[in-house]
């Protein structure tokens, strides 16, 4: 495939500035310099899900997305790699989270690669990565890559670096498989069905109409 591969990234962080967003930004530049060691072009846009909050409770209500919101899902949908990341709540994604997600049609992932991310306030939440996250994206049919990252708040040290060694590790990981997944894979460009239409007489003649 030619040109710069889309890596898009999306962050349910609540606050200003953020773990989650934190996180997100730390996976995002693992997986570029993995691309870029590959020689691979990169064009990354970063999804804040706090600035479609309404809109999508607006959408959850009406069935119809603003411009906004769908050009954060058409982003999405033509991604050649994703990074989700979501703060943990009661043991599973927030509820922001789950409300983007909502949006995208069943399969429209599929095959897409995801790398999975997530904090919290201690590491007992980390779970969730596996038991919530995981299954959601499975059920969308992406393709999430082996290594997800947690990172509670302990994880984090000065200047916004990574105190812990392992959470450096696993965030270089992460990136690395990502890269490579997004390298391996061809993407399907998405077609819009009224970029060509059907000519009206050719329905006519399938329909054995005159």
């Amino acid at each position: 495939m030619s040109g710069p591969r889309s890596l898009v990234v999306v962050s349910a962080g609540l606050s200003q500035p953020s773990s989650t967003r934190l996180l997100a930004d730390r996976l995002a530049a693992a997986t570029e310099h993995e691309l870029h060691r590959s020689g691979i072009a990169v064009e990354r846009r970063t999804i804040e899900l706090r600035e479609h909050a309404q809109d999508l409770v607006g959408q959850l209500l009406t069935n119809v997305p603003s411009p906004s919101l769908q050009d954060a899902v058409d982003a999405v949908l033509a991604a050649d790699g994703l990074i989700a990341v979501s703060p943990i709540f009661n043991a599973s994604y927030s509820g922001l989270f789950k409300l983007f997600f909502d949006v995208i049609e069943h399969g429209a992932l599929a095959g897409v690669p995801v790398l999975l991310g997530a904090t919290g306030g201690t590491a007992r939440h980390s779970l969730a990565l596996e038991h919530a996250m995981r299954p959601l994206f499975a059920y969308l049919r992406a393709d999430a890559v082996p290594t997800a990252v947690y990172a509670a708040t302990e994880d984090w040290g000065q200047a916004d670096a990574p105190a812990d060694a392992s959470l450096a590790d696993r965030i270089g990981r992460a990136g690395r498989e990502l890269a490579q997944a997004v390298t391996s894979r061809e993407r399907t460009t998405m077609r819009d069905e009224f970029d060509d239409p059907v000519p009206f007489e050719e329905l006519l003649r399938r329909s054995g109409s005159t």
